[in-house]
């Protein structure tokens, strides 16, 4: 990278269920795609996003490809920062330990302070 290259920092703010739209399983390709250049990368998963970290999801009466598993390779693919808000987690009755990943656990209340440190917010 040369000098006049800047390292963006770029978060992906994961806010929607798994599966009834696009934007979950679309939202993980773009991260494995921006996984490949040099950047600073994070991602947070709220409100309904933490869904799509649970293990054990059968997808089969949907009729949709079940992906979760593949959150397991984001590091691989150099996003190391992983948050997922403590409050989401408990109004869906979930721990970290039921996810495929493991997260930092974050306060809702730190959220704003993390985007605002970063270049670049791409929500899903």
């Amino acid at each position: 990278m040369s000098d006049e290259e800047k390292v963006s920092k770029i978060m992906f703010v994961n806010r929607r269920a798994p599966h009834g739209s696009i934007y979950a399983y679309e939202g993980l390709e773009v991260k494995l795609i921006m996984g490949a250049f040099d950047q600073d990368l994070s991602a947070i998963f709220m409100d309904d996003a933490v869904l799509a970290l649970k293990k054990g999801q059968d997808t089969s009466e949907l009729g949709v490809k079940e992906f979760s598993a593949t959150f397991r390779v984001l590091e691989d693919y150099g996003i190391e920062k992983i948050y997922v808000v403590e409050e989401s987690l408990k109004e869906r009755g979930l721990s970290v330990d039921e996810l495929v990943i493991q997260p930092e656990v974050i306060p809702i209340s730190k959220v704003a302070e993390l985007m605002e440190q970063q270049d670049v917010l791409l929500s899903f």
